[in-house]
Order: structure tokens, then sequence, then C-alpha cells
């Protein structure tokens, strides 16, 4: 008497299959982590220019300019000049007119220079002489495609 033998094994190519498809999802879940966690670190830059802003706005009442601002406003304000991305905060009074102020934000990646570049900084001066239409920030270089990866954002204000 012969038995029947049913294969109940799996072939490689079903294997290879079901691999290739966990590579699929454990890529995309990879992404989507990175993707988290720059917009947290958005949102952490996000609170510290508010309070940089407000820190100057407040440390300078009284005075007709900024010449008192510097990177010690950072220290006095408790907030690191290491931003989330790996570069720094700079503040400092505007070199071109003293009754303005400027925050820039180094070290950063072109898509993250892109995304800042775009947001909208009510109180800036672009903000508002653009009626609001514009952001407000410029980055530099234009494009936010330094060569050497070094994008910078620069935020004036009044």
């Amino acid at each position: 008497m012969i038995k029947n033998i049913v294969e109940s094994g799996r072939s490689m190519i079903e294997m290879l299959g079901v691999i290739a498809i966990m590579g699929v999802i454990t890529i995309g879940a990879i992404e989507l982590m990175r993707s988290g966690m720059d917009s947290q670190k958005r949102g952490q830059v996000d609170t510290d220019l508010i309070q940089i802003y407000q820190g100057v706005k407040e440390m300078s009442v009284g005075y007709n300019d900024y010449s008192n601002i510097d990177n010690r406003i950072l220290d006095a304000l408790k907030i690191t000049k290491q931003n989330p991305f790996g570069g720094k905060y700079e503040v400092e009074q505007d070199p071109r007119n003293p009754r303005q102020f400027v925050i820039r934000i180094t070290g950063l990646s072109t898509s993250i220079c892109e995304v800042l570049r775009a947001k909208a900084y009510q109180d800036s001066i672009g903000y508002i002489k653009s009626g609001g239409t514009k952001g407000g920030a410029t980055s530099i270089p234009d494009n936010c495609k330094a060569s050497d990866g070094d994008n910078k954002i620069e935020i004036f204000y009044y």
C-alpha cells in the first residue's frame, strides 16, 4: 500500500518572498520613526524660538536698540546653544540695523532647512512686511543646498 505523500513544507521562493515583504515593512517603519523624530525636533525648535524671541524682547525693554543682545542671552534663558538637529542657535543684533535682531539656526540638512524656511514666523520682519504671505525666514544658501551640508536659517525681528 502506497500512501499519498503531501508536502507541507515551504519552498525557498516562498521564504524569500516573506523575507522581502518583511524588509519593505521594516524600511517603512524606520522611515516613519525618522519622520516622527524630525517632527518632534521641529517642535522643540519652535518652542526654543518662541522662548528666545520673548526673552530678547523682555531683556530689551527700555533700550532703543538691540546692541545688548548676543549669544549670552541663551545662557540667561537657560536654552542650550545646540539645536536638536546638531547645529547651533545664534542670536545677535542685526549688523545692518541696530533696531533689529536675528535668530540663526545652523547645521541643518537640506530637507529640514526647507521645512523651517517655509514655516510662518508671525512676528518676524519678513512675515510682517509680506502681509503674512511669506514665512519670514531666509536660508543660507537660498536653496538650502549647502555643499558642506551646513544650511542656515535666519529670522529677523524688530
